[in-house]
């Protein structure tokens, strides 16, 4: 695959090379902030991804992706930025090819799975729990056939990487079933959260030994955009229609008023 990094400064360069030398059989082709130039390139070439800086003297990076959309409908997108910038903020066009951002200083770990996304072609499952829960995949809304099989994911997304058992979600599910009736519920709403997931592409949840875990590496979250300190537009709610959810909101307006 062939990947494009526009950035102004040489020494961003120097750092992408650095971390991704030797590591991954992508083609890389630098530019700084000409857009001509790099406009000329992609329609000339087969691009798998662009690495855009927001900010630069002769090139803003958001607009330099509305022309770049319009130029190739497959090319995924990248925004490289210390701004305060989340997907919301995106043209339509641009959201939809947008994989994600890398604030900086980001590190390696995160690039490669960025890296690992473009590689295999799948768009990132966009997550949106503050406020009501939603999923997102480009622009296309997440259809869960039942309410639980949703909430479930929910609480696995909130998991944050822990495997979450069948139990822990029965109590926060279903605490008032008996377990005979809850364990039948359990296993309908995993069974539904695996359909919908993989209707969109998005293979993100294995069950195994009565336990859920989650890939991250496919998903892009508000949540844990948040606990690392990055950009993501907390409003003081979160899951809010889902009972276990406020167990989470003294830990998250902390966090909010540091």
């Amino acid at each position: 695959m062939k990947i494009i990094i526009v950035d102004d400064e040489i020494t961003a360069h120097h750092t992408f090379l650095g971390d991704v030398i030797g590591k991954t059989d992508a083609e890389y082709r630098f530019f700084k902030d000409d857009e001509q130039e790099i406009l000329d390139y992609i329609q000339k070439n087969k691009i798998s991804a662009a690495f855009l800086d927001i900010s630069m003297p002769h090139c803003n990076g958001f607009d330099l992706a509305k022309k770049i959309v319009a130029i190739s409908e497959d090319i995924r997108l990248v925004f490289v930025t210390g701004q305060a910038v989340t997907l919301s903020e995106l043209d339509p066009k641009v959201r939809a090819q947008t994989v994600g951002f890398l604030y900086k200083p980001y590190d390696a770990d995160e690039l490669h799975a960025i890296l690992s996304v473009i590689e295999r072609g799948v768009q990132k499952l966009t997550v949106r729990m503050f406020g009501s829960f939603d999923c997102f995949v480009g622009e296309t809304p997440v259809r869960f056939s039942s309410n639980k099989s949703k909430e479930l994911f929910a609480l696995l997304l909130a998991y944050n990487g822990k495997s979450l058992s069948m139990t822990d979600a029965i109590s926060q599910l279903w605490p008032d079933l008996e377990t005979d009736k809850s364990k039948i519920l359990y296993r309908d709403a995993v069974w539904r959260l695996r359909k919908a997931l993989r209707e969109v592409g998005i293979d993100c949840v294995e069950f195994a030994r009565a336990c859920l875990f989650l890939k991250k590496e496919d998903v892009q979250c508000d949540y844990w955009d948040f606990l690392k300190g990055l950009p993501a537009d907390y409003n003081g709610e979160f899951c809010k229609s889902y009972d276990w959810s406020i167990e989470y909101l003294p830990a998250l307006d902390r966090l909010a008023d540091k």
